[in-house]
């Protein structure tokens, strides 16, 4: 392979890493609090609204059902107004973000389901306010599995950062198909597909790793 070729697969791996890692970053950011939301909204929960948790719930799943194919297309407009165009790695970011929101929202949620049922009590008996209730119990924890959540939804995001690149998103995607498929260079789209691997196993490692550390069951 040639160096030109070497300099496209290693450009292309970083846009890979950056469409992940970003939207990843931005669907904890977002889909964090609505998830603590929709679970302190639940029956017998500190904020307990029953018409909010349906809402939430209904959004969530609404978000999670959408094809990502499908709400690529959908967000086309969207995309264009935000970042001024439909193609590119920053591009690409829009929909894998929007994807991934409610997908980590539903993980944040369940996450927090695994809290010990007597937690609230002990916390509200001892004086804690609502919001030291949720950053002083709740999320430490709820930490190991949240950090789970995160390298999930990371992961996630490597393989549909491959469907973006099917619209001109950039990145490993994008390259085997415009070189692996389009030009006949089977070893393009075969170099392609295992570094995607290597990023998700990797990805997955360090996820493993970090949740085992904060991890003090």
């Amino acid at each position: 392979m040639t160096p030109q070729m070497w300099g496209l697969v290693w450009e292309s791996t970083f846009e890979t890493i950056y469409m992940g890692f970003v939207a990843t970053a931005l669907a904890v950011i977002i889909g964090l609090p609505i998830g603590f939301l929709a679970f302190l909204t639940g029956k017998g929960e500190i904020l307990e609204n029953p018409r909010l948790h349906q809402i939430l719930d209904v959004i969530i799943n609404i978000g999670r059902s959408i094809p990502f194919i499908i709400l690529l297309i959908i967000l086309l407009p969207v995309t264009r107004l935000i970042v001024g165009t439909t193609l590119g790695t920053t591009a690409a970011i829009v929909p894998l973000s929007v994807s991934a929101i409610p997908f980590f929202a539903r993980l944040t949620s369940n996450a927090l389901l695994e809290i010990p049922s007597g937690l609230t009590e002990a916390a509200k008996s001892m004086g804690a306010t609502n919001w030291q209730v949720v950053t002083k119990f709740y999320l430490p924890e709820s930490l190991p599995i949240l950090i789970n959540g995160i390298t999930l939804t990371l992961v996630a995001l490597i393989g549909y950062s491959a469907m973006a690149g099917a619209v001109g998103g950039g990145g490993l995607g994008n390259l085997a198909i415009s070189y692996g498929e389009h030009r006949n260079m089977v070893y393009v789209k075969w170099i392609a597909t295992i570094i995607i691997v290597a990023i998700v196993m990797v990805s997955q490692k360090l996820g493993d790793t970090l949740a085992k550390r904060y991890d003090h069951r």
